[in-house]
């Protein structure tokens, strides 16, 4: 009764962890929201447009409002400027952008290349738009690749790459320099290369986001995508959007008009507030989320476990072998469900993130957008594992 391309596909592992942690009455590490609200000037912005005239369709790609800020924001923090008429499209999150993106510009039989660990949307994204993705490992505990490795995953079907940074799970910011060296490949091959950038805006110790389309001749061959879910705490509200060369934009218009219409009107009002934020808004951002990372690094290192320090994004990748042989557990998802089920936080196991899923059998992730007093109180729990 099912189609081939959902076959292979399962629930997503990220979101049945909150299942279990509801059903547990766990503390919920595992799925990248926030329990804490978003700024008020966005709930302010949202009051405004509910009480306006925003509740028809907007223009499928995405209200004029909203595309001009989006390019005078990538303007601003980039030094790109982008045509708001050509060059941007709002879609339902950054994950709708991303398929949208993907049935844009691939063909069945081509290949796309994906850096593991990745994502779990990625995967599946590929399928239903016929793709063979092609993986290249990031190699912990700096979760850098190998430029030869990825020379020589680069072939004749080649027609993009997909690059997240900030990285989800692993917390990895590619620098300029790796940059360049996918950039050199992507013009050798004429390849796309496609970027998630949901967490430019949180990035740790002084390090700074660089988008690949600054980099000389690659404005015209890369997809950016980002969103608010993320930099604003709004992940309910799925206002995503990809900034691109007008001919790939038609593309992605072509796919997005067919998969959801457009994305809820009154909050991509709304979200013209979160883009018009002042610099200090983003200064905020980051010191106050390397804070929460400081603060559950040291309570999963107390608790035992090995941690890979992220230095960007939310989330906290954990190395948990010894967990694994201490408590029986044949795997991480064992791991997971014995996290969840004993001691009362949700995870994710790592093996979600990887193609090769032996690579992340024994890692476990953790995520941070949570107050203190909710890291703490998880912290007190995973206590339970070395004080048995």
């Amino acid at each position: 009764m099912l189609s081939k391309r959902v076959q292979g596909f399962t629930e997503s592992v990220i979101r049945e962890m909150t299942r279990l942690n509801n059903l547990y009455g766990g503390v919920n590490l595992a799925q990248g929201m926030p329990n804490f609200a978003p700024p008020k000037e966005l709930l302010d912005a949202a009051h405004r447009a509910l009480d306006g005239e925003f509740h028809q369709y907007a223009v499928t790609w995405g209200t004029p409002n909203l595309r001009k800020a989006i390019a005078v924001k990538f303007e601003k923090f980039y030094g790109i400027s982008v045509d708001p008429e050509r060059q941007v499209t709002v879609c339902c999150g950054s994950t709708e952008t991303m398929l949208a993106t993907l049935l844009g510009i691939l063909d069945p039989g081509d290949e796309m290349i994906v850096f593991e660990p990745f994502y779990e949307n990625y995967g599946p994204g590929a399928i239903i738009a016929g793709a063979e993705p092609v993986f290249v490992p990031l190699e912990p505990p700096d979760f850098t690749f190998d430029p030869d490795r990825l020379a020589k995953a680069f072939g004749p079907r080649t027609k993009a790459i997909i690059i997240n940074s900030p990285n989800n799970p692993a917390g990895k910011v590619f620098s300029r320099e790796e940059l360049e060296i996918i950039a050199n490949l992507c013009i050798r091959h004429n390849a796309i290369a496609v970027t998630d950038e949901i967490y430019e805006h949180i990035v740790f110790d002084g390090l700074r986001h660089v988008p690949i389309a600054t980099l000389p001749a690659m404005a015209d061959r890369t997809v950016t995508i980002s969103g608010i879910s993320k930099s604003y705490s709004v992940t309910g509200w799925r206002i995503g959007y990809a900034i691109a060369s007008p001919e790939i934009t038609l593309g992605i218009r072509r796919a997005h008009d067919f998969i959801t219409v457009g994305a809820p009107h009154p909050l991509q009002e709304a979200a013209v507030a979160a883009l018009t934020l002042p610099d200090s808004y983003y200064a905020w951002l980051r010191e106050m989320y390397q804070a929460k990372r400081d603060l559950l690094l040291g309570l999963l290192e107390k608790a035992g476990f090995k941690c890979f320090k992220p230095s960007g994004a939310y989330y906290i990748l954990t190395d948990a072998a010894h967990f694994l042989r201490e408590f029986d557990c044949a795997d991480d998802t064992a791991f997971a469900t014995y996290l969840v089920k004993e001691i009362g936080v949700a995870t994710v196991p790592g093996s979600s993130f990887y193609a090769h899923r032996e690579l992340g059998r024994t890692e476990i992730r953790f995520c941070f957008p949570k107050t203190d007093e909710t890291l703490r109180e998880a912290g007190q729990r995973l206590l339970k594992l070395t004080h048995r």
